[in-house]
């Protein structure tokens, strides 16, 4: 699914009129039952309903919303800002209209001067915030902020359409959130903004929820976005297919680097999960000190011992290996760091992409001209930190984004920013936002398992930024599933790997996400 700027939906909203031939007034009306339909979901026995709507589109989508509520039996106390009586859009004032046509019980209050009483709002109220939405490109009005602070500190549950008022349309975050509505849940019609994706949005958001509305497919396919969210049925038509015919050497062979003294852990969880990549064999090279370990807990890989018995010291290929993942485990000594140099220099110039992860990253934090040895279409996974140490610190996750699209083309790599809305950024600068994961798997070794299944999966002849998507998902979806048996406290990484199965499967059933 693309994710567009604020100009390219309103344009398709536009075509999407002009194809239909419905009024604009028809298409608000029918938008803003569904977004009452969605409210009804939220709305408890006893819960008072109160909707705040702005003079322009987001008020009149809210006025409609109110009309399937009050058919509902709601009863929704609303009030609509028309300062100076006489503010109001026109397809507000339609709106207004065919509420006024409605039968069913509401209250109307239209706020025209600055003599406004704020309502009683607590945890038993149900509060709609249909003010701006996404109509503003510059921060809230002053006059508007007194108002959205008494909605942040009432403890109602707040459900914001479009956007959170105060967020600006054509901005991907608010660094001043006091001045923004705090919504619980976020409803728009189908169309996802950037804005969505962004870290220190989420309290803003909260859970963001599509009513489905359908656009015209001319427009969306004619507009040229750099953004994407990824699917279930993306990753269905993803993955690639396995011959009834077919052996082992097939799907190729994987080597990992990973591991030193007392980091034997990382090495097992990656190579479990490429295990469970698909791919046809598993080699994991480390110190000997992981031999009895790996062996073991891992008796479907082959390993390969290190020369040093602590770390790794050589990332010599005795074979042609069909992926490399490099990382998890394998520490920052002067001899790793070295090594890993000289493994890129080569590999760079022989055009083998290789995955980098954790300890592989802060090699080349501390080293830096390493960087201009890595392979064209190789993969780094950094978290935030991670990539802050490589590419210098940034105030947000705007400015973070942006810096990995220039590096990414730059170096001509994948970069997987990873996050809740993990980002998949191209040499192209095309990025790619997962639609998978839990907070259950904010802990130690899960990002390990990622190296292993992506290593895995560019063993099976997945092009880069193929596996890169493909794994990002799996992984994601293998957490809500232990999360789903677990609970979010309860992940382990072991857990994780166990998961990848099942998550495959899911991936690859004919239903949606």
């Amino acid at each position: 699914m693309k994710i567009f700027p604020h100009a390219d939906i309103q344009a398709i909203e536009n075509a999407t009129l002009r194809e239909s031939g419905e009024s604009h007034a028809d298409f608000i009306s029918r938008s803003g039952r569904r977004m009452g339909y969605e409210i009804l979901g939220e709305w408890r026995e006893g819960m008072k309903t109160v909707v705040f709507a702005g003079p322009g589109l987001n008020g009149a989508y809210a006025l409609a919303a109110c009309v399937e509520l009050a058919e509902q039996g709601l009863d929704p106390q609303i009030y609509l800002f028309n300062q100076g009586g006489n503010t109001l859009k026109p397809e507000c004032r339609e709106a207004k209209n065919r509420l006024q046509c409605c039968e069913a019980d509401y209250e109307l209050e239209e706020v025209t001067g600055l003599n406004f009483t704020m309502p009683d709002l607590g945890k038993n109220c149900l509060v709609v915030d249909g003010i701006f939405g996404s109509e503003l490109t510059t921060p809230l009005p002053t006059g508007y902020q007194q108002l959205v602070r008494y909605i942040n500190e009432s403890k109602a549950k707040i459900i914001a359409l479009e956007l959170p008022s105060g967020l600006p349309a054509n901005s991907t975050i608010c660094l001043i959130s006091r001045n923004v509505i705090h919504a619980d849940v976020t409803v728009d019609l189908g169309l996802p903004r950037l804005s969505f994706f962004m870290p220190e949005n989420y309290d803003l958001i909260g859970e963001w929820r599509s009513i489905g509305m359908e656009f015209s497919d001319l427009a969306i396919r004619k507009s040229e976005s750099k953004y994407y969210l990824v699917e279930r049925h993306d990753i269905r038509r993803l993955l690639p297919p396995r011959s009834a015919s077919s052996s082992k050497a097939d799907y190729g062979h994987a080597m990992l680097f990973a591991g030193s003294r007392g980091m034997a852990g990382a090495s097992l969880l990656a190579t479990l999960a490429a295990l469970r990549s698909g791919c046809g064999k598993v080699t994991c090279h480390g110190p000997e000190s992981s031999r009895v370990i790996l062996q073991t807990a891992a008796p479907g890989a082959m390993f390969q011992a290190d020369p040093n018995p602590d770390y790794i010291s050589d990332f010599s290929l005795d074979h042609d290996y069909d992926a490399v993942g490099i990382g998890p485990g394998i520490g920052t000594a002067e001899q790793t760091v070295e090594a890993l140099g000289a493994f890129l220099k080569i590999a760079s110039a022989n055009g083998r992409q290789v995955v980098l992860d954790a300890d592989a990253l802060n090699c080349l934090a501390i080293k830096p001209a390493l960087l201009d040895y890595l392979p064209t279409l190789s993969v780094l996974t950094p978290h935030a930190g991670e990539f802050d140490r490589l590419f210098g610190s940034h105030p947000s996750s705007e400015a973070r984004l942006a810096k990995a699209m220039e590096m990414a083309d730059f170096y001509k790599i994948i970069i997987i920013l990873k996050g809740h809305h993990t980002a998949v950024v191209r040499p192209d600068r095309r990025v790619f936002f997962n639609s998978t994961g839990t907070s259950a798997l904010a802990k130690g070794g899960t990002g390990d398992v990622l190296t292993g299944l992506l290593t895995g999966l560019m063993a099976s002849h997945v092009r880069p930024e193929i596996a890169a998507v493909i794994g990002v998902y799996i992984h994601g979806l293998a957490g809500e599933i232990v999360e789903r048996e677990n609970g979010m406290y309860s992940l382990t990484p072991e857990d994780l790997v166990k998961a990848i199965g099942a998550a495959f499967v899911e991936a690859a059933a004919s239903s949606n996400r």
